[in-house]
This record gives C-alpha cells, sequence and structure tokens, in this order.
C-alpha cells in the first residue's frame, strides 16, 4: 500500500505560511491544510527529500512528522473537508454533505489526496477568473488538472471539448471519479507530464507551480493561436514578472491579474 507523509510545521505568521507552501509545491509536496499558524503538508514518501524540505524552512521553525497510509489519509480527509463556496459562482462539496444552495453551479467531490478542492488561494482565484470569461464552444485544456474541479466548471460554463491532464496517477484516478459523479461528457482525462501533441486549444487553465509553467512555457505557447487565453495560478505575486517575461516570449500579452494573500492569477491572451 502506498504510503504518504504528514508534516505539521508551526511558524509565527500567515505570510510565512504561503511562501512555506509555494516553496514546498516545488519539491513535490502538493495537498496543504492550513490551521491558524501551523501548516500541514502531505508528501508521498517515495518523493520526499528530507535536505531540500529542512532547506526550505527559517531557523526557529519546528516540525513533526508521520507515516500515513492511503486508507488513513482518506479516512482523514474526509472527516476534515467542509464545503467552499466561491462567491455565489461556484459551490464545491462532497457527496456526504447537504446541496448548496444560492450558487449558479454546484461541484461535487470526493475527497482524496489531490489538488483543488477549492480551499487554497490559487484555486479560488482560478475560479473566480473563470467567472468572467467565456467558454461557449471553446476547446479548453486543464493543465494540472488534480481534482478535474476546473475541468468539470469548464464543461458547466459551455465547453465543447475539455482535455484534463495530470501526471500523477492517484489524481487522475480521483478526476475520473470526480467527472463521473458530476456527469461530465465532454472532458478527456490523460495521464501526461507535457503538452506536447495536444491540438491547438481555445483556453489553457493551468494551476501548477512556478517551475513548471517557466520549463513548459514554450509548449504552452506552440498549443495556442491567435486570441487564446491562458488563465494560470500557483505561484507568488513576486513571481509575476519572471512568469510574464516566460510568456510574452510565446507571443502572450497580460489581460488580467487577481490577488489574494501572497498569491496571484493572471489571465493572458495571445496576440
Amino acid at each position: 500500500m502506498e504510503k504518504f507523509i504528514k508534516i505539521n510545521i508551526e511558524t509565527n505568521s500567515t505570510e510565512r505560511l504561503e511562501i512555506i507552501m509555494a516553496e514546498l509545491s516545488e519539491i513535490n509536496f502538493y495537498a496543504f491544510e492550513q490551521n491558524k499558524n501551523v501548516l500541514i503538508a502531505y508528501i508521498q514518501e517515495e518523493n520526499f527529500d528530507q535536505a531540500k524540505f529542512e532547506k526550505v524552512l527559517l531557523n526557529g521553525e519546528a516540525y513533526n512528522s508521520e507515516i500515513i497510509e492511503d486508507r488513513n489519509w482518506n479516512e482523514e480527509w474526509e472527516l476534515e473537508f467542509q464545503p467552499v463556496c466561491i462567491k455565489d459562482f461556484v459551490g464545491i462539496r462532497a457527496s456526504f454533505h447537504a446541496p448548496l444552495l444560492n450558487v449558479k453551479h454546484e461541484i461535487i467531490i470526493t475527497p482524496k489526496m489531490s489538488f483543488g478542492t477549492g480551499h487554497h488561494d490559487t484555486t479560488r482565484l482560478m475560479i473566480e477568473q473563470m467567472e468572467d470569461l467565456n467558454f461557449k464552444d471553446k476547446n479548453v485544456l486543464d493543465y494540472g488538472t488534480g481534482t478535474g474541479v476546473l475541468a468539470i466548471l469548464a464543461e458547466r460554463l459551455g465547453a465543447k471539448n475539455v482535455v484534463a491532464i495530470d501526471n500523477d496517477e492517484w489524481s487522475i484516478d480521483n478526476a475520473f471519479e470526480n467527472i463521473k459523479a458530476n456527469s461530465c461528457t465532454r472532458i478527456i482525462l490523460e495521464n501526461r507530464d507535457n503538452v506536447k501533441g495536444i491540438v491547438h486549444q481555445d483556453m489553457i487553465l493551468a494551476n501548477i507551480n512556478l517551475n513548471v509553467l517557466i520549463q513548459n512555457a514554450n509548449d504552452i505557447s506552440s498549443i495556442s493561436h491567435k486570441n487564446t487565453l491562458l488563465i494560470i495560478s500557483g505561484f507568488l505575486i513576486e513571481d509575476e514578472p519572471l512568469i510574464l517575461c516566460s510568456f510574452n516570449k510565446g507571443g502572450f500579452i497580460k489581460r488580467n491579474t487577481i490577488k489574494t494573500n501572497d498569491w496571484i492569477s493572471l489571465s493572458l491572451e495571445r496576440e
């Protein structure tokens, strides 16, 4: 049975927690919870590098860790998972929660170890960006789909076809369950770690980390065309110049920016 490491990290500010979260996401951590000044981070045991992890922490930042099994993770996640609403636009809940009222779109997910339940700031930012965009009859790519929430929402908003990709088998399995639970019929789910060979897309959604975005900027540009919209998040406000430099080279210009805490989401359009 696959095992995961759960680490509790204590620090002195919410701002510092956001920075730690961003840096850990770049070394294979991909599930997080926040409780006041404690960050709970999860990583597959085989991907954990003790030296890289400790390099992220500052002097005086204490932590403790434990190994958990697949089943224990799911039980713990389900006990702690709470519905989330992004304004009156989207409500995200598990099947064991009561229906959410007064939201335009309700998405039901099975909470497992996949990024994208709607609780993290970057997922919320992506959804807020999507509210103001026209998905009608568009071909959409969800790069790093996680739970599949953004792909599901894209279909709900009228996308003609949605390709959802992720390189994590757990995420693919979870996204498949969630796509089925939401009765989606226009989402193609693929286990892959790059966009090479994908046909040109009208809209590209990518809620992934800074390094992956920069490393794949050229490939992302290669599957776009004039007026393709690129909506991205997963990086800190201070990283915006680096992101824009990478995507400006591929013909993208900034269209919109939204921020919360230390996180940012950009909407760009291909010239």
